[in-house]
């Protein structure tokens, strides 16, 4: 299991991941907002502003305040430490 850092000690099992987008589009807004009502959505911002958004396979949405670059940069930094 490869765990990312997403900011404030919460981590995200990489191997879940299915997409990381920015939050600014409507499709990805209606994906929290049906995920905040089927009880699956995740806000590890920590009250900060809702940088990027993390989709999983298994349907539970991510909200976190670090941005799309910094995530990927780290994803594939994980990537190649475990190879």
């Amino acid at each position: 299991m490869n765990l990312i850092n997403i900011g404030f000690g919460n981590m995200v099992n990489a191997d879940r991941i299915i997409s990381i987008v920015s939050p600014e589009s409507a499709p990805v807004k209606r994906i929290v907002q049906e995920s905040k009502s089927n009880g699956t959505l995740i806000d590890a911002t920590h009250g900060r502003k809702t940088m990027s958004v993390i989709i999983t396979d298994c349907d539970n949405v991510v909200l976190s305040y670090l941005t799309l670059e910094q995530i990927s940069s780290k994803y594939a930094s994980e990537g190649r430490d475990n190879e």
